[in-house]
């Protein structure tokens, strides 16, 4: 049942951050883990900038992100778009080569793994996986494993360890969320120990997760906190209630001080954890100038592929911008190969002769649904669809001013696919949530900024807003 975001949070006790940044400063200064995060889709940069995503797990990506001065890099997996079995495959894959090169290296690491906020994706498959692997590799246990779903930006918190959705003023149960029905991520407990048991299929009970609770975060009782952690064994569940980034940063004053006690965790969490614990500094919004390449006169392009709700409300309001194109792409012929093509090219041919006259072009999915009966067939089509509307971008031969595209396996398969990026760096947000790539020299636009706007962040108007702003004259 939704309730009055104000109403929740009015009787939360302020936290003193000025204090928690000066210990959490302390503690990171001799805590050197090489921190690895594995993104399900390329939105889980959305909290960082200056840090690099590599788009493969190959042993060459996994060792110049070992190699690197900064503490912290991304995988891009894009497992949200996998099958059961190929995303256990690929865990496997990457946690068998993750330990190959801490041995060589004899850097120590730890891994997480990025994923929705809204609580979509392989879990506990992943972490399962990976919690294995590294098990059977390096002959030590992982004592638990840390779910933190807050973010921000996004409007997500954990609040008496139910998690929130923000609709506008009100917050919603994430269980209780159009989100929860995805067709091949469903859930019905918006209780995070209780998420944690319905996913588990009972291996893991909810009477047995410890919880962290906001008052203990905001009382900063630290020794209290580590004391829970050090009591976590045989990959437990942890789950950590947080309303603001004050309560992730109490969170992990007491997380360092356990590891460095010899306690070990697997994290499975939204973007916020990825920022703090990485100590990645804030910074303001890109502005114009630094998301257009100079002298690119050509107009920009939107790829909408997102299906959620949230989206297609942002594409009505970017439906009043009258200078841009629309075109829709007929989705429904992805099964018939011929027309498919065909439909390609007449796209292709518009999108081309309107960005070479200046025009920035939307184009963007039918909003029917394919009722593809089961979760595997329904994930196979979604891939289809994603494959063919990024195509439009490969078959490209004209350098578009800005890219923006929208939805995670549409933004993942256009960076991947479509621009054929091996290695990014992220240059910051754009918007609250909404992060910007600066593509490789070896992708098909060097050095453009690509756009990556989650399909579930964002207010109704924020798509347009961002669209306006990169038009202005």
């Amino acid at each position: 049942m939704k309730v009055l975001k104000e109403e929740l949070f009015k009787d939360i006790p302020a936290g003193d951050e000025e204090r928690v940044d000066m210990m959490l400063a302390k503690e990171r200064e001799d805590f050197h883990k090489k921190i690895i995060v594995l993104d399900d889709d390329p939105t889980g940069v959305q909290t960082v900038n200056g840090i690099h995503v590599y788009t493969d797990w190959s042993e060459e990506s996994i060792a110049a992100g070992f190699a690197e001065e900064q503490d912290m890099f991304f995988i891009l997996t894009n497992s949200r778009a996998f099958s059961a079995q190929y995303t256990k495959e690929v865990h496997q894959t990457i946690a068998e080569r993750v330990m190959a090169e801490s041995k060589k290296t004899g850097r120590e690491f730890m891994i997480i793994s990025r994923s929705d906020s809204t609580l979509r994706g392989h879990y506990p498959l992943e972490t399962e996986t990976l919690c294995k692997t590294l098990e059977q590799e390096s002959g030590k246990t992982i004592d638990g494993e840390v779910l933190m779903p807050f973010f921000k930006e996004g409007g997500r918190f954990t609040i008496g360890d139910v998690h929130y959705v923000q609709e506008g003023d009100y917050l919603v149960p994430a269980g209780e969320t159009e989100f929860a029905k995805d067709k091949t991520f469903s859930y019905t407990k918006s209780n995070l120990a209780e998420y944690v048991e319905e996913k588990t299929k009972g291996a893991f009970k909810a009477a047995a997760v410890t919880c962290i609770s906001l008052d203990d975060l905001r009382a900063v009782a630290v020794d209290k906190i580590v004391e829970q952690l050090m009591a976590v064994k045989d990959f437990n569940k942890v789950i950590v209630n947080a309303v603001d980034y004050v309560d992730v940063k109490v969170f992990a004053i007491a997380m360092i001080r356990a590891m460095k006690a010899g306690k070990t965790f697997m994290f499975r969490t939204a973007a916020a954890w990825t920022k703090v614990i990485g100590g990645v500094p804030d910074k303001a919004l890109l502005t114009k100038e630094e998301l257009v390449v100079p002298g690119n006169t050509n107009g920009g392009l939107i790829i909408i592929g997102s299906h959620v709700k949230k989206t297609t409300d942002q594409l009505a309001k970017l439906k009043e911008l009258k200078d841009v194109k629309f075109i829709e792409f007929n989705h429904m012929l992805v099964l018939e190969p011929e027309k498919l093509e065909a439909e390609l090219r007449r796209v292709v041919g518009d999108v081309e002769q309107a960005i070479e006259n200046g025009q920035t072009v939307a184009v963007y999915t039918g909003r029917k649904r394919f009722d593809a009966g089961s979760e595997e067939e329904s994930l196979r089509v979604s891939v289809k669809i994603s494959e063919a509307i990024t195509s439009i971008v490969s078959r490209l031969s004209i350098q578009p001013a800005f890219l923006i595209a929208k939805g995670g396996i549409t933004s993942s398969d256009v960076g991947t696919k479509g621009l054929s990026v091996k290695r990014a760096l992220v240059l910051g947000q754009v918007a609250p949530g909404i992060p910007v790539w600066k593509t490789g020299a070896e992708s098909k636009f060097p050095g453009m900024s690509y756009i990556i706007f989650p399909g579930n962040v964002g207010a109704v108007t924020t798509l347009r807003d961002i669209v306006a702003k990169l038009e202005e004259k």
